[in-house]
């Protein structure tokens, strides 16, 4: 079992910055992959930013040029440079952890861990 805990939101105004971090209970350097995922009011949870455990990224059209993310093997925290935010960004940011283990003789482990959420709010 792996926890997740988030951290790093708050109020910023439009086109400032923010920085997340999503700290492990657990060695990230052993999970496949490592994301977040934002909520809007009313809104469906959707996906923001993504990280293997190799070191390559991928980003939702909306974060690409603006988000960053990046892992620190070393302290278990994957992080979320948020730069140019805009109203529409407001949101929970939740850390996601996700992966299949494989273990000799038995089928396949797939495990998801979520966080909690930390609220971002920008204002116009």
């Amino acid at each position: 079992q792996v926890q997740l805990v988030e951290s790093g939101g708050g109020l910023v105004q439009a086109g400032g910055s923010l920085r997340l971090s999503c700290a492990s209970s657990g060695r990230i350097s052993s999970i496949d992959l490592m994301g977040w995922y934002r909520q809007a009011p009313g809104k469906q949870r959707e996906w923001v930013a993504g990280i293997a455990s190799g070191g390559s990224s991928n980003y939702a059209d909306s974060a690409k040029g603006r988000f960053t993310i990046s892992r620190d093997n070393a302290k278990n925290t994957v992080y979320l440079q948020m730069n140019s935010l805009q109203p529409e960004d407001t949101a929970v940011y939740y850390c996601n952890a996700r992966g299949r283990r494989l273990q000799i003789g038995l089928p396949p482990d797939d495990y998801e861990y979520w966080g909690q959420g930390t609220q971002v709010t920008v204002s116009s």
